[in-house]
């Protein structure tokens, strides 16, 4: 339970540039909602309403303070065929479902398996991002008038430059206020924010998904809303980590996995679609000051009140001075060091880190690109391990006695090098095995060693086995073949 301590710290420890940094990102989410809406198929008021009721329930029950979620390209790219095959109503059950699935995977304590992703699959997925970010402003800069792209560079010169002046306002924000009032002053012909759809005009209703309860349903949602959680934890946990790193704190991935379910529920219920956390305003907000969770909680209030009450200024912004915001981002995201580091870090960690930008760059897709980094860091990792087996054999004066002393992890990449380590000529008489500081894994790492002893045994040499840890001695018992009088007692039973 919390205590008012730990809700101070996390509410009220930094009000004001919280509130600004909330200013900012409310402004940055409404080209996105309403750009992933047009991804996903949908009304523009689909992604407003799920921006503004994920940000407000994350900002209350998620695990990590200062990240933003709301709704994103990764989901929406998901949910195109299923609006285009059976409609809207069959997105928002499946969304409830997604909610569904990652409050069980919160409840498990899944959440916590996200420490098995490596640091260059992590920073893998921060460059991708940051190049997926920059590519999506590139439409907004093609076939355009010169006057934009003197905005986006007005836009980049106040955003670096205004710091040097004053921190206590964050510069994107007036970047955003000073460009959009020369636009209307000046008259200045370039796409804005009311350019990318309509606004909705009333408060979200509740609204149950229309759709029949039935095995059908289930059938059509369960596998797009398995996709989801899955894709929307993974985003969300590994974004938590980046904000972690940034703000040297601590994030609960058990409760973001819950509190993303319960933000993915309450969603459709009031007219939204499913969600996830949002590297791009995460970053935007905690480089804008923003640090507990009424800058979260204000992100989304305040993009209500900026949709329902001030859209026709809204609709003023120009998207140039967004792009130039989402540039800022996209640079601050990708981590330069890793390019720097090429030369001197380990050539099978920046092969991952690589692999892993590709391919989510090239499938646009963020779950393919770390699951292939997670795998390509497993394989590595396994092939690393299993060299470091060593099998010495001791002398013990007696040719007919041989004594083997075993090191390092057996499994089942390193149970053929455990095997080549044995000599089975001569016929010694007596055969020692000693697995004092070796590390037994796996049946496969445990049918070795039954080869092992049964090839002697066929010479005629008597074998002992000695010297396991309990681990060890309780599955070799279990899978072993051997004679285990040698183990510790009840290690077969």
């Amino acid at each position: 339970m919390l205590n008012i301590d730990t809700l101070k710290r996390e509410w009220l420890s930094n009000p004001r540039r919280d509130l600004l940094s909330g200013t900012v990102v409310a402004l940055a989410l409404i080209p996105e909602a309403i750009a992933f809406s047009i991804i996903a198929g949908v009304d523009p008021a689909v992604g407003l309403y799920a921006s503004f009721i994920i940000a407000v329930t994350i900002s209350i029950v998620g695990g990590r303070p200062a990240m933003i979620s709301a709704a994103t390209g990764a989901m929406s790219l998901l949910m195109v065929t299923l609006v285009k095959e059976h409609g809207l109503e069959y997105l928002f059950a499946a969304s409830i479902l997604t909610g569904v699935f990652q409050i069980i995977i919160g409840w498990l304590k899944l959440g916590s398996l996200i420490r098995f992703v490596s640091r260059s699959v992590m920073t893998g997925f921060v460059n991708s991002l940051a190049i997926l970010i920059f590519m999506a402003q590139l439409p907004e800069l093609t076939g355009v008038n010169w006057q934009t792209y003197a905005l986006v560079a007005a836009g980049l010169g106040i955003i670096y430059g205004f710091p040097y002046i004053t921190k206590a306002v964050p510069s994107p924000l007036v970047a955003i206020l000073t460009l959009t009032g020369v636009v209307v002053w000046a008259g200045i012909n370039v796409r804005t924010v009311g350019d990318m759809g309509q606004m909705p005009t009333a408060f979200p209703a509740f609204h149950l998904p229309n759709v029949p309860l039935t095995w059908e349903t289930l059938v059509i949602i369960a596998p797009i809303s398995a996709t989801l959680a899955f894709v929307g934890l993974l985003e969300s946990l590994l974004t938590a980590n980046i904000i972690d790193d940034m703000t040297d704190t601590p994030s609960d991935k058990d409760r973001e996995a819950r509190g993303q379910g319960i933000a993915n529920i309450l969603s459709p219920l009031f007219g939204g679609m499913a969600g996830c956390a949002m590297i791009g305003q995460s970053v935007i907000n905690v480089k804008s000051g923003g640090r507990g969770r009424l800058s979260t909680l204000w992100a989304g209030l305040f993009l209500l009140f900026l949709i329902l009450v001030l859209q026709q200024w809204v609709a003023m912004i120009p998207m140039a001075v967004l792009v130039a915001v989402m540039i800022m981002v996209s640079v601050g995201t990708f981590d330069w060091n890793s390019i720097r580091r090429l030369g001197t870090t380990p050539k099978q960690s920046s092969a991952v880190m690589i692999v892993t930008t590709l391919a989510v760059v090239l499938t646009h897709d963020l779950s393919k690109g770390v699951v292939l980094g997670v795998i390509m860091s497993a394989i590595f990792f396994a092939l690393k391990v299993s060299k470091l087996v060593a099998v010495e054999r001791v002398d013990s004066g007696d040719n007919d006695i041989h004594i083997y002393k075993v090191q390092g992890q057996i499994f089942f990449v390193s149970a053929d090098l455990l095997t080549s380590g044995f000599e089975f000529h001569g016929h010694p008489k007596s055969v020692t095995i000693d697995l004092t500081h070796a590390r037994i894994w796996d049946i496969t790492a445990v049918d070795a060693i039954d080869k092992i002893v049964f090839r002697y045994r066929r010479h005629g040499a008597e074998v002992n086995v000695i010297d396991m840890s309990e681990a060890c001695s309780t599955l070799v018992g279990k899978v072993g073949q051997f004679d285990k009088t040698h183990l510790p007692s009840g290690a077969g039973h």
